[in-house]
């Protein structure tokens, strides 16, 4: 699981913790919709911490996550199955070709 926040320019930053425990910080690049579910592509920040992220260059790693919205209304990030991952892919390399 992983929470997000908005930084003042509008960017979404998703905090994703690891099985350690060690938190990694990503910057929202785009919302895919598939059917009724939505899922976001994520670029890696390299950022340490909070204080860092205003500064924050993009990494080289990108990941994709589900987005499913709890009772409280609050987006929660998930590990999307194989089978949506590769879907999500698809459709985000059918978007960058049209680009």
């Amino acid at each position: 699981m992983s929470e997000h926040e908005e930084l003042q320019d509008e960017d979404v930053i998703v905090v994703i913790a690891n099985e350690e425990g060690e938190e990694r910080y990503y910057r929202e690049e785009m919302i895919i919709p598939l059917g009724e579910e939505r899922f976001a592509v994520l670029i890696a920040l390299d950022a340490a911490s909070e204080e860092e992220l205003e500064n924050a260059a993009e990494g080289d790693e990108a990941t994709i996550a589900k987005i499913i919205t709890d009772e409280e209304g609050e987006d929660i990030y998930t590990d999307p199955s194989d089978e949506e991952f590769d879907a999500v892919r698809r459709a985000y390399e059918l978007i960058e070709e049209e680009d």
